[in-house]
């Protein structure tokens, strides 16, 4: 792909920054080539109201800035555009590509147990409880205050674009798109107006950035992420999906199983440069 190289780094504020989160964070700005001309956008992906934390937030600035990044301003704040990806699930439910799910998670476990289906990928699919409702019993149930999550209608979905879809991953090669092993993707969640799927590729898009480099726990994402560019009519861009810092055990490293964070490896005494030399990029 020719022209300014585009990138980001978006992380959550629903906790410190660790070691992994510098990686990426490090890793973006070097694909960027800044300094060539490059641009690095820093994104803050703070949907989830139920766990992110404005002192989150400003120890990310503080962090990376410590670390060595430069980013450009202003940083787009997600929960300061949640219409913008209200309307992008709008679209998709206007178009006959959504539809309400009324379903618990003790729900969906349970009709996978009964179907005996094996897990895959981010688990299994979802198995299409709700989605055959009719059309009035699924108003009813929303008229009566039901909660619902929107899923996206894979089959109605793939229906509607020219397959196979492609991406390019800079580290796999070009990839062909499997949404299925997604299957019926929440495109909103019940107690959140959106979907990290929705706003990621809203937000790639509005931003223009022309590549995308994350952790490979996210390649699979990357499946949905195609097919709903496709049906919104966005750029793709390419992708490069890294490998995880790990811990010393080989165990990836993650704000719930209490990582060590920059901020402590910071009042240790340890300089961005120290930190640094432990990628490898």
């Amino acid at each position: 792909m020719g022209g300014t190289v585009i990138t980001r780094f978006a992380p959550s504020p629903s906790g410190l920054l660790h070691l992994g989160h510098a990686y990426s964070g490090w890793f973006a700005f070097q694909a960027a080539g800044v300094r060539d001309g490059g641009r690095f956008l820093l994104r803050i992906e703070d949907i989830d109201t139920t766990r992110c934390r404005v002192e989150f937030e400003a120890a990310i600035f503080e962090d990376l800035a410590w670390l060595g990044l430069e980013w450009e301003r202003p940083v787009r704040r997600q929960s300061e555009h949640l219409a913008e990806y209200v309307a992008v699930s709008d679209e998709l439910q206007a178009r006959g590509l959504a539809y309400p799910c009324f379903c618990t998670r003790r729900e969906i476990a349970a009709e996978i147990e009964r179907a005996g289906a094996a897990a895959q990928g981010e688990g299994s699919p979802y198995p299409g409880i709700c989605r055959d409702l009719s059309d009035s019993e699924r108003e009813d149930r929303v008229a009566a205050g039901e909660g619902f999550s929107l899923r996206l209608d894979l089959q109605k979905a793939l229906a509607e674009v020219a397959v196979p879809l492609r991406w390019y991953d800079r580290r796999k090669g070009w990839q062909v798109a499997r949404p299925e092993l997604l299957g019926d993707a929440v495109l909103a969640r019940k107690d959140i107006s959106t979907s990290y799927h929705v706003a990621v590729v809203t937000d790639d898009a509005l931003q223009e950035v022309t590549l995308v480099t994350r952790g490979e726990d996210l390649f699979e994402a990357t499946h949905v992420h195609r097919l709903l560019q496709e049906l919104l009519g966005l750029p793709v861009p390419e992708y490069e999906h890294h490998a995880l810092i790990c811990d010393v055990h080989g165990k990836r490293l993650a704000k719930r199983a209490e990582a060590e964070t920059l901020r402590s490896l910071r009042e240790r005494g340890l300089a961005p440069e120290e930190v640094r030399g432990r990628f490898e990029i």
